[in-house]
């Protein structure tokens, strides 16, 4: 017998999850059904509230529920220096580590040929605008230790320095083909700290 579609429609939703395949999804579906009801129902009311009220900043691009975030606003950063990194998660890790005081532009994404990801899809034309504001002293690439991750600091790195910009990149006391998310508080601060100019 052919599971209800309304089932299969939830199954098939979850797997959008990064890292969640058919059985994980369909494992989560049932638990949700079955014996988290209540935890279903909020989060159904957290997503339709995250994606009814949540945009980018206008200027580092992360999720807020304004127009400028709190970050943007703060008189305790460094208005001097912008970090760039490729997901708000990155910028969480960065956060973690710190070390670093400065304002940050967050992609949402990477330069990825393969995928048809060039520097017009990930709106380089904003970040250069952002980082040419005539604040700016100094933009950091901390973009991922990955191929798409170097390709995107490389052509980043080009196109500011085209500008006039110092740039540097953050030192590579993150694994080679590590991801900022995963890399302990530590090793990224001493990334920071050790950054060199590109």
């Amino acid at each position: 017998m052919a599971a209800p579609s309304s089932l299969e429609n939830l199954i098939e939703s979850l797997r959008c999850l990064p890292g969640v395949g058919p059985k994980s999804a369909q494992r989560m579906a049932y638990h949700l059904l079955q014996r988290d009801r209540p935890g279903a129902r909020r989060l159904t009311e957290a997503l339709q509230q995250a994606l009814g009220t949540l945009r980018h900043c206008q200027r580092c691009n992360t999720f807020t529920e304004a127009d400028i975030c709190d970050r943007c606003l703060s008189p305790k950063r460094d208005p001097g220096l912008l970090c760039v990194v490729e997901t708000p998660v990155d910028l969480n890790m960065m956060e973690q580590t710190q070390s670093y005081s400065g304002l940050y532009y967050v992609l949402m994404g990477r330069i990825s040929p393969l995928d048809g990801v060039g520097p017009r899809e990930l709106q380089t034309d904003r970040l250069l605008a952002r980082a040419g504001d005539g604040v700016v002293r100094e933009v950091i690439l901390a973009t991922n230790f990955t191929n798409e991750g170097e390709v995107t600091a490389h052509t980043l790195g080009e196109m500011l320095k085209g500008r006039g910009l110092k740039v540097s990149r953050i030192a590579r006391g993150v694994p080679v083909g590590g991801e900022l998310e995963y890399v302990d508080s530590g090793t990224l601060a001493q990334a920071v700290r050790e950054r060199k100019s590109i």
